[in-house]
């Protein structure tokens, strides 16, 4: 905590040194100007340029700075409406539970969510998702996928078949003796806003929610998209508290050394230019990403708007349907209720910005299984990259699904399967 203290303060030096810089520049001005206007003196030029300077300075930094947080439970924020833990500085994560209640549990399961997700997310699709799927179709179409349970370098295929409506089935968790509770992650939803957010607190906020809820010494973690940063942070800080890890799809940071980079490169420019753009302001200057990204004639993301298209169908479709029905946008609202800089943005920043301690393929290889699974048609992680990683670290075991895009949760009986397919195997005590 000591280092994160001197970080705190060393930021706060440093806002502090650059609001005196421009305390001190706009009296200089101010001082020439009524010397110049009661005809003391001239004004030398250089002068006048310091002052044109000064005021562009502190109109440039008002105006990338981000609104304050509006947090629930306080005046003006949101109300609170769900239970929620408190974390070790103090901070509040609100949190949903699911399968059979803790005291019964052989398996504590905490899942992460991914970008624009929240609590109410699972491995399995939500159940406003499978309600408006049912409501339009009236069924669940069979989807078949092809699972490798080994590692890439020995690979085989074993069918994954699932049954109709089985991401309904509300009996797996049950039957396997699943506790289950996800949670808002920092400054999503009616989780607290952490202005300190990093990879370290990504983890600690899962140890933090295991120990609220007495979850034991050890449990199993589900990460989804973005939200596997929290997956790869908990392997490199907390892993003595972890029985398994998997990951659904993990976004990738271009600008990992450990990637190839010419590969990373082509496979980054094949992105959409607002995409293009968006990263690289989270990596090179991610206190600027609230302005820019606010910004109608600049180049953002194409994924908080939702205007991407993707390459599988199912994830098109869900798209074009999420955008017709408006729940792409009322998710959009729950999970930046207390600001979009305190969760879509500084998840962007914590994300695709820099990685000083570690990278995923600088781990040791843990003592419990961690699985990857990742869609061959996936649109928004490059298959090729994930595939290398995966690779480098050699003990993670890699399943990668055929006909399957980004968003798993959506494929009927997939999320069923990663989940026991994490828990099939306990790590030993």
């Amino acid at each position: 905590m000591a280092a994160g203290e001197d970080k705190r303060e060393t930021r706060t030096a440093s806002a502090a040194a650059m609001h005196a810089c421009f305390g001190v520049l706009r009296l200089i001005c101010v001082a020439c100007a009524i010397d110049w206007l009661s005809g003391a003196g001239s004004t030398p030029a250089a002068l006048v340029v310091l002052m044109a300077a000064a005021l562009a300075a502190g109109w440039f930094a008002n105006a990338v700075r981000p609104p304050p947080p509006t947090p629930c439970g306080t005046p003006g924020g949101p109300p609170v409406t769900a239970p929620r833990a408190r974390m070790r500085d103090g901070r509040y994560l609100a949190y949903a539970e699911s399968g059979v209640s803790r005291d019964r549990a052989r398996f504590k399961v905490v899942y992460s969510h991914g970008f624009s997700g929240g609590r109410m997310d699972s491995p399995r699709a939500s159940q406003e998702w499978l309600a408006h799927q049912h409501a339009v179709h009236g069924h669940m179409r069979v989807l078949h996928a092809v699972a490798t349970t080994a590692p890439i370098a020995h690979r085989h295929r074993s069918p994954l078949v699932a049954r109709p409506n089985s991401t309904t089935n509300p009996e797996l968790l049950e039957e396997l003796g699943v506790y289950m509770v996800a949670f808002d992650r920092a400054g999503y939803g009616e989780s607290d806003p952490d202005p300190r957010r990093s990879l370290r607190s990504a983890a600690l906020d899962v140890e933090d929610l295991a120990d609220a809820l007495g979850l034991g010494d050890k449990f199993y973690l589900i990460c989804s998209s973005l939200g596997s940063h929290a997956g790869w942070a908990a392997i490199r800080y907390i892993p003595h508290r972890l029985a398994g890890v998997a990951m659904m799809a993990p976004v990738i940071n271009y600008r990992w050394r450990g990637l190839p980079r010419g590969l990373a490169r082509q496979l980054y420019r094949k992105q959409p230019v607002g995409d293009q753009w968006s990263l690289r302001v989270a990596y090179y200057a991610p206190w600027l990403l609230h302005w820019w990204m606010s910004q109608p004639w600049l180049p953002t993301s194409t994924v908080i708007d939702g205007s991407g298209t993707f390459p599988n169908a199912l994830d098109e479709k869900n798209r074009v349907m999420a955008l017709s029905n408006g729940m792409f946008h009322q998710r959009a609202r729950l999970a930046t209720q207390q600001g979009i800089q305190e969760s879509f943005y500084r998840d962007m920043a914590v994300m695709f910005g820099r990685w000083p301690e570690f990278e995923p393929t600088d781990l040791e290889e843990p003592p419990f299984p961690v699985h990857v699974f990742q869609g061959d048609e996936d649109g928004v992680v490059p298959v090729q990259l994930q595939r290398h990683i995966c690779r480098r670290l050699g003990w993670v075991k890699y399943h990668e699904l055929p006909g399957v895009g980004h968003f798993m949760s959506a494929v009927p009986g997939l999320g069923d399967r990663i989940v026991s397919t994490l828990l099939a195997a306990p790590a030993s005590a």
